[in-house]
């Protein structure tokens, strides 16, 4: 991994932005403005695109926007390792203790981050260190929509995380919980069990989904559907051989 973010500033965000790419530079720029728009004035923040092996502009986009919006940093791959690469880099790197995360295809509205940070602070959630996004309403093709719903109803029959949307790109978590998980990948997609087994309560909150108008998509129903089964079972493996809420007392 290659950084080439901004200087470290000296105050630590409230939240980090963490934003895998790959070949996205349609969506860059828009994304960052309404980043900036939601959140300037009502939290401090950083943005982190993690450009994960593009062959486009991506990253010379990060790099001119970075004049205008200083909240901006460009974490880069030497080469493409995947969603879930990219977003443990991005966590490893992020300055906040709290970290939020949207996928890069525009899809995620980044107003939601407002819903998230409320969440976050509603003193019902002390206890929470993950909050998922539901998209309630999908703006996928219909095969998407299927295999989403086939791979969310087998997973939630077999982990019992009681989590309707599993897949969704946008939500928020601790940094520290998130750095302590057994790192693999597609773990991206097990998030909220893997929190759970951490001994962490999850909630999910309705979040606006769009289409995908710029740039285009890296996953298909292969991918989707069938490539998280061999993972799927390994953590029902690291559920079952673990127990959470451990506490230990010295007398």
């Amino acid at each position: 991994m290659n950084p080439t973010g901004a200087a470290p500033v000296a105050t630590q965000p409230e939240i980090s932005v963490v934003i895998p790419v790959c070949n996205e530079a349609e969506n860059i720029e828009p994304l960052a403005r309404e980043i900036d728009a939601a959140l300037r004035g009502r939290a401090s923040f950083e943005t982190i695109f993690v450009d994960d092996g593009s062959t486009d502009e991506t990253a010379n986009i990060v790099r001119r926007l970075r004049q205008e919006l200083p909240e901006l940093r460009l974490l880069q791959h030497s080469f493409r390792s995947g969603q879930s690469a990219a977003v443990r880099s991005g966590v490893s790197g992020a300055r906040a203790n709290w970290v939020a995360t949207l996928d890069g295809d525009g899809q995620n509205d980044p107003a939601d981050l407002r819903k998230f940070l409320e969440a976050r602070h509603d003193p019902a959630n002390a206890d929470v260190l993950l909050i998922m996004g539901n998209r309630v309403t999908r703006r996928d093709t219909w095969m998407r929509r299927l295999s989403s719903r086939i791979a969310n109803g087998v997973r939630a029959s077999l982990l019992g995380d009681g989590t309707p949307d599993t897949g969704c790109g946008i939500k928020i978590f601790e940094r520290d919980t998130f750095l302590s998980l057994p790192a693999f990948d597609h773990m991206h997609r097990f998030l909220p069990a893997l929190f759970q087994r951490a001994g962490s309560r999850v909630v999910s909150i309705p979040v606006n989904h769009r289409p995908r108008t710029r740039g285009k998509s890296k996953y298909g129903v292969h991918n989707r559907l069938w490539v998280g089964i061999v993972d799927l079972f390994g953590v029902m493996w690291l559920k079952a051989r673990y127990r959470a809420g451990l506490k230990v007392t010295e007398s």
